[in-house]
């Protein structure tokens, strides 16, 4: 048996396995499903905002009865993966009337943080139908912003949890590998940014970007319970230039490999991304590498 197992940044060791089939002993009539939640109380295992680490436990538990080092109890019921046969958003209609013009013209902008709100459905729908790829589901930690001008949404902003590594990005701060795992919730990652394709308005883009930074710290604190320190994106160069994040201040960090997270070899599979990133705080280099 190994001295210690490790599993999504979690150090096991040989007492902990021990713990587990004790644990597992102790309790005969518990589900898998059970036995997790309640490992996660024993262990003081949660998330900043105090929600149990339920699903990473589950996952450490199916891994080391798969390595036989423990054995759960037999599955009682097969529940359908949700993020498999999720069913694509549905199109909600609204007003398409062409908005153009100057940005003084257009009147107040307003942004709105719709994740676990009744507009939800509305921002899904907006990114399946209008952007180029359209919505994918989040894992994890995430946020969704609705930007507002005359009564009617105007732009969509996806946010999640950040790629846990990422070359460029990880040498702009330097931190090591321990501090990574430990610190990396409290980076932001920009996985959509749509204006919507009947909105024509000059430097749009910019000032949106510029609000949501200004309130995403606050608002990932509020709901998840921890504050982000730094943001990131990627473009695709072959697409677009990135003026928009770069007039907004984000700076280039370099570029990334090219290769998935799945990837087994060093060759490239997929087109190679410009990576960019924004400071949150101007301590965000002291906060990060505190291992």
């Amino acid at each position: 048996m190994p001295a210690e197992w490790r599993y999504r940044g979690r150090a096991v060791t040989a007492e902990d396995i021990l713990f587990i089939r004790q644990f597992i002993a102790d309790h005969p009539s518990m589900s898998r499903r059970k036995l997790s939640a309640e490992l996660c109380e024993a262990w003081q295992w949660k998330q900043a905002n105090g929600a149990l680490c339920d699903m990473v436990c589950r996952g450490l538990l199916l891994m080391l009865h798969r390595a036989g080092e423990v054995e759960l109890p037999a599955i009682r019921q097969i529940s359908l993966n949700p993020f498999v046969r999720r069913e694509r958003p549905q199109s909600i209609l609204i007003d398409m009337t062409p908005l153009a013009g100057a940005f003084a013209d257009i009147g107040p902008i307003s942004v709105q943080q719709v994740r676990r709100t009744s507009d939800e459905p509305l921002f899904n729908s907006l990114i399946e139908h209008h952007h180029y790829l359209g919505y994918e589901q989040p894992v994890g930690e995430h946020l969704k912003y609705l930007i507002w001008a005359q009564g009617r949404p105007i732009a969509c902003m996806a946010w999640s949890s950040a790629p846990r590594h990422l070359g460029s990005r990880d040498r702009h701060i330097g931190w090591s590998a321990e501090a990574r795992r430990r610190n990396i919730r409290f980076i932001a990652y920009n996985t959509r940014f749509l204006i919507l394709p009947w909105v024509q308005v000059p430097h749009l883009a910019s000032h949106i970007l510029g609000r949501i930074a200004s309130a995403l710290s606050r608002d990932w604190e509020q709901l998840y319970g921890h504050p982000v320190y730094f943001a990131e994106t990627f473009i695709d160069p072959s697409r677009f230039r990135g003026t928009c994040y770069r007039a907004a201040n984000w700076k280039l960090l370099g570029l990334t490999t090219g290769r998935g997270k799945d990837s087994t070899s060093k060759r490239p599979n997929r087109s190679i991304k410009e990576v960019l990133g924004l400071p949150l705080t101007p301590r965000f280099r002291e906060l990060l590498i505190q291992a």
